[in-house]
């Protein structure tokens, strides 16, 4: 399993690592980390890849790479490595598939704490709130260009297919 990581976003970097070695060990399988960030050191990654072809690529829930979306997610295709990412918009712009927080829930509750504070809330008093909704988006047309066929299972938990 290979992650993909913004070393320059250290807070996204160790969490996505933290959850990738988790997997990884859980799994049996082995991790190798590449880091990115910058357009060459994306295309950079994606040289190596093509040389190792790895069984699969986590790329990280960093801004960077959410502005990237398109060259990762084609990258990915090209040579048809299985990918998953954080965000619904890669598998929109043709990555495999995505789970990760549902972002417009977020941003809800950026607007629910806003008026809260606006309302004469302190911050300080407000709780610490974690994301408890989540979206599994799984895109079939790189399925089937990538010669992987999803299993009827988790077609059916997905919140989200594109055909």
């Amino acid at each position: 399993m290979l992650p993909l990581v913004n070393p320059s976003n250290p807070a996204t970097t160790d969490a996505t690592l933290q959850g990738t070695k988790e997997a990884a060990a859980t799994l049996g399988l082995q991790l190798q980390i590449l880091n990115a960030n910058s357009i060459r050191e994306i295309d950079a990654a994606f040289a190596t890849l093509a040389n190792e072809r790895p069984d699969a690529l986590f790329v990280g829930g960093d801004a960077f790479f959410v502005g990237r979306a398109v060259q990762l997610a084609t990258s990915a295709a090209l040579n048809r490595i299985p990918a998953a990412y954080s965000l619904r918009v890669y598998a929109a712009v043709g990555g495999l598939m995505s789970y990760g927080t549902e972002i417009g829930d977020a941003f809800r509750q950026v607007g629910v704490y806003t008026g809260s504070v606006l309302k004469g809330a302190k911050p300080a008093d407000l709780p610490v709130l974690q994301s408890t909704k989540f979206e599994l988006v799984i895109n079939l047309q790189t399925a089937r260009v990538l010669g992987i066929e999803v299993p009827p299972g988790i077609i059916s938990i997905a919140d989200e297919v594109i055909e």
